[in-house]
Parts: C-alpha cells; structure tokens; sequence
C-alpha cells in the first residue's frame, strides 16, 4: 500500500515505523526537514530502522494514496487541509490518529470523498529528535470494524504495532477520553507518576473529572459503564513513576495545547445534553488560559 504519515511526532513516527516494516510504501508529509529514516527504539526489543521520503509540500505529495495516518494534534487539522486535500481520492482511507471524540466533525470536511475513520490511540512513545521515537510499551490503535478498519489492520500487520477493530468504538473513544481528560492535571500540576491521582484531595479532583467525563458521554447515548470513572483514576494512579502526558510535554516545552479535544468538549458537550461539568469547566479554563500564554 501507499500510506502517507501527517504529522512526524511521536505517534505519526511510531505507527510510520510500524506501517514501513510491514511492507507499505510510506511517506512522510512535515511541514520542516525530518530524516529519511525513522528510528523506533523499544527498550528491552529490537530497534526498528526504516527508511521513508519526506515531502514538504502537498503539492509534492503523491495523490490518491491507499491509507492517510493523519497524526497531527486536534487543534492543528485545519492546517493539514492541504496534504488532505492532496493526498486524498474516493479509495483513500484517512485513519486519524488524534485524542478525542469528534474526530469524523473535523477531518471528514477535508478529506473529500475518502473514508475518514476515527481511532483510539494507546502508544507510549516519545519524540527524542527528528526523526527518532522511543516506544516504550507496545503500542495499538483500535478502529471500528468495517472495510476501511480492515485496510488499516492490513497495512500495519506483522509489525510491532496492532489494529484492534470493535463494533462499538464511540465505548472506546470516551474512555480513551476520560483518560485524557484526567491526564490534563499533569499539565496543571507539572507533576509526573502517580501523585496527583493518589492524593486524597487532587485524587478527588481526578476522580470527580472522570465521573462527569462518564456522565456526558452516558448522555450522548454512550454505552459506558459507571465504574469507569474509578477504573480509570486506578490506571492513572498505578503509573510508573516516569510516567506523563502529551499535553503536559507541551506546556513545559511552550507549544499550544490539546485541551479542547482532550478536556472543553466535556464541558461543550455537557452543557448540550444539559449536564453539569464543573470541574471539567474549571480545568478547561485553565489549560485553555496557559494555552493562549503559549502561542503569545
């Protein structure tokens, strides 16, 4: 297949990676020069080196490609209408790897007559320089079952990253959501590990987050559970003590953060099906404050 990576950070690299040592034809579309080769380094595994083109500009780019992985941050898509628009033909499949619930709204406008296919992202990877990540655990995406989902199983098979398809993905994207909603106190706090989540009082906050999270999505007419909520406040709190978020890796390096996708659409979506969010709206607030302090 012909696959096109938007966005070389961590989680476009890594499933780059994974796509070239299955055998796809991979390219990489970046806005700035990244390296050719794409180092996947897995501590205690094999490190995985591939090499891919980089294109710098949509009008280089190849057109009508099989599988987009458009893994640009949720508040930069826009500014990927032009790969997409490039890249994209009625047979093109645009797999978006982004945090979130509302992925199918944002890139379906740009990407024409493709299939756009939301997924759930669990990778813990990191960017060390261009061109370069670290994977520390094995990394999966998980994507609804259908003809499109398939295709994106087959492009990254027998590489060390896997595609699991389910019949009821929008379960799977709220509770990667209340994860990340939650996760948005590691920027707040500048904290890492567990500390946050295991102190009675922030542990509270954590929990009282994840509960209105459930709540919305329950709304929405989400099939989730109500022990959710603790379910995930557990995981975070169980965290090595290493352990952080993308959103907190931005603010300490003073990029733009990813808090609508991850945090305000709780509180946007609460307020449409007539739930309260405060702690939501709070928190918001404040990673949208910091935020705007970024970009000035």
């Amino acid at each position: 297949m012909r696959v096109a990576v938007v966005g070389p950070g961590a989680i476009g690299l890594s499933f780059g990676a994974a796509a070239a040592q299955a055998g796809q034809d991979v390219v990489i579309c970046a806005r700035r020069p990244v390296p050719e080769a794409i180092v996947a380094r897995r501590p205690g595994g094999p490190t995985i080196e591939v090499r891919a083109p980089v294109v710098l500009d949509p009008a280089g780019a190849p057109a009508d490609v099989d599988l987009v992985l458009l893994a640009v941050k949720a508040h930069q898509t826009a500014g990927a209408a032009g790969w997409l628009a490039r890249l994209c033909g009625p047979a093109t499949v645009v797999a978006v790897l982004q945090n979130g619930v509302e992925q199918r709204a944002l890139v379906e406008p740009l990407a024409g007559t493709a299939t756009v296919i939301p997924c759930v992202v669990w990778a813990p990877a990191s960017l060390e320089a261009p061109g370069q990540v670290t994977v520390r655990d094995p990394i999966r995406l998980v994507t609804e079952r259908s003809a499109a989902g398939q295709r994106l199983a087959d492009a990254l098979a027998g590489s060390f990253a896997t595609v699991q398809q389910t019949d009821d993905l929008d379960a799977e994207l709220w509770h990667k959501l209340a994860v990340n909603a939650v996760a948005g106190l590691f920027a707040l706090t500048g904290t890492s590990g567990p500390s946050v989540f295991t102190r009675p009082d922030s542990g509270a906050v954590a929990l009282d987050l994840a509960r209105e999270c459930v709540a919305v999505g329950q709304a929405a007419g989400v099939a989730l559970d109500d022990r959710l909520a603790g379910e995930v406040v557990a995981h975070l709190a169980a965290l090595p003590a290493e352990a952080t978020t993308s959103i907190a890796v931005d603010r300490a390096n003073g990029r733009e953060l990813e808090w609508d996708a991850r945090n305000g659409v709780v509180s946007r979506l609460g307020r449409a099906h007539g739930v309260s969010t405060p702690v939501s709206d709070i928190v918001s607030a404040l990673l949208a404050c910091a935020s705007d302090a970024a970009v000035r």
